[in-house]
């Protein structure tokens, strides 16, 4: 885990607010062609949501300036442009479920979720001052996010919803855990990594040019991914699964640098999956629809059968390379055009270009978080970094890939784009980090904050030299372990 110095130390405020106003633009804009290829005119309130949208916006970025001034200024922007265009087609969903006699109202509700999701992201900036401080709740964050993906098991609570319990209901309010567990493990990793990288990327045997672990060493891996499978299989939750499991063999593979942990995880996932798929039938069901999804016995399953995922691959393939324009395509044909399949919405009007081009602003989103992460000088902030980055980017594939049909469809949104409160609010969450640990990682070693020392943590002495030496990728010539009396 190599640290880099920035080439350039200005805060890039100025930069910041300049893509903040391109990202409103295509926000705003996409909302107005909704509305003029639904309704033949711009949409009346048009005016109010520019502002309401310009007023988050902005109020985050003063936050910026006041908590994070040498923040990244790409992340904002780009999380706003991502917010914006799917707004625009959850709005534009609407109007075809309107017209069908179906339930609407989904963009009102996405509104509220994006002021309470910036509001809380500004908020995070305002009270986390050092990132460094989450590690002290390395292992409290194990614990909550164990207990969050167990929530939806538990009676009264736990729904079940399309086949997969992943939701829980409390007070007329319903969530889905999973997406805030995946902040806590993030977190619970990291803490958990960066104190034992050394014994999991040193020790153990070398066969056939792998460095092997120790068998006790296994014992952390096995048990995460005993966790997945038992949520693959009580749950019905492939996708949250995929994605905790994906979560912790990446950051192993950022903390040691070992091949051979990636390895032996995807080979543990790939054994637990295929046993789930013969010995559970409603895994089963999902491969079947993946592999067999235009046999039509399959297609006309009412329970577990590929209809949703092949009417969305007719829907991008009527889309063409240009797509049908807003407000000219069917989406309401797919169900849950909203939610689990946004990308086949937007890829029919948008079309293959317009959905690469959504693709490549989750590209550079993950890009500057990894590039945060390669930048922050201490162990903890560069395994949170890559790990939250990491997130992004698997949940991003994970959903493409099942709607495109290259992996069987899981279940989860696409962030920001897809509605759903709980997975904006975390995604939210998810950038407000990133935002935070960017500020130490871009800050000059000379203004760099020192915090105060945390029992057993190392703590960062803030002018020293990092040059990547040492086993662990030269995290030890920038720290010092500082304990309290």
């Amino acid at each position: 885990m190599a640290t880099v110095q920035p080439h350039r130390v200005r805060a890039g405020r100025g930069v910041e607010l300049g893509l903040l106003v391109l990202a409103l633009v295509i926000g705003v804009a996409s909302y107005v062609l909704v509305g003029i290829g639904t309704t033949d005119k711009v949409p009346p309130d048009v005016l109010e949501y520019g502002f309401g949208m310009a007023v988050l916006a902005v109020a985050v970025h003063l936050v910026l300036r006041w908590r994070a001034p040498y923040a990244d200024p790409v992340i904002l922007p780009i999380t706003v442009a991502l917010n914006g265009i799917g707004l625009a087609m959850i709005y534009r969903i609407d109007f075809a479920y309107e017209a069908r006699g179906r339930d609407h109202g989904f963009a009102d509700r996405q509104l509220a979720w994006t002021a309470i999701s910036v509001l809380l992201a500004a908020v995070v900036l305002i009270l986390l001052r050092d990132h460094r401080t989450l590690r002290r709740y390395t292992y409290t964050a194990g614990v909550v996010g164990l207990a969050l993906i167990l929530l939806p098991l538990v009676p009264g609570i736990g729904v079940l919803i399309n086949g997969a319990r992943i939701w829980v209901r409390v007070g007329g309010i319903g969530f889905q855990p999973a997406e805030f567990a995946k902040i806590a493990f993030a977190i619970f990793f990291a803490g958990y990594l960066v104190t034992h990288r050394d014994t999991l990327a040193l020790a153990g045997p070398k066969v056939l040019g792998l460095h092997l672990p120790r068998a006790r060493d296994l014992g952390p891996i096995l048990i995460v991914w005993g966790a997945s499978v038992a949520v693959l299989v009580l749950e019905r939750d492939l996708g949250t699964s995929l994605l905790f499991f994906g979560l912790f063999v990446a950051m192993l593979y950022l903390a040691t640098e070992r091949l051979s942990w990636v390895i032996i995880g995807m080979l543990l996932f790939v054994v637990g999956a295929g046993f789930a798929a013969t010995a559970f039938s409603h895994v089963g069901a999902r491969f079947d629809a993946w592999l067999h999804a235009f046999d039509p016995a399959v297609f006309d399953k009412a329970y577990g059968g590929s209809g949703q995922l092949v009417r969305g691959l007719f829907g991008m393939g009527s889309g063409g390379l240009f797509g049908t324009g807003w407000g000219e395509g069917r989406p309401d044909l797919v169900p849950f055009a909203e939610s689990d399949f946004v990308v086949a919405s937007l890829g029919e009007e948008l079309g293959l270009t317009g959905l690469i081009a959504i693709l490549m602003f989750y590209l550079i989103l993950a890009q500057r978080g990894f590039r945060t992460a390669i930048g922050v000088r201490d162990g903890f902030g560069k395994l949170l970094a890559g790990g939250l980055a990491f997130i992004v980017a698997l949940q991003t594939f994970v959903v493409v890939g099942g709607v495109t049909r290259v992996i069987p469809v899981t279940g989860l949104v696409t962030p920001f784009i897809a509605y759903g409160g709980s997975s904006l609010v975390a995604n939210w969450v998810i950038v407000a980090l990133l935002l935070r640990i960017s500020d130490e990682a871009r800050r000059p070693a000379s203004s760099s904050r020192i915090p105060t020392p945390i029992a057993g943590v190392p703590v960062l002495t803030g002018g020293a030299r990092t040059d990547g030496d040492g086993p662990a990728g030269g995290d030890q010539p920038t720290e010092v372990i500082g304990r309290t009396p």
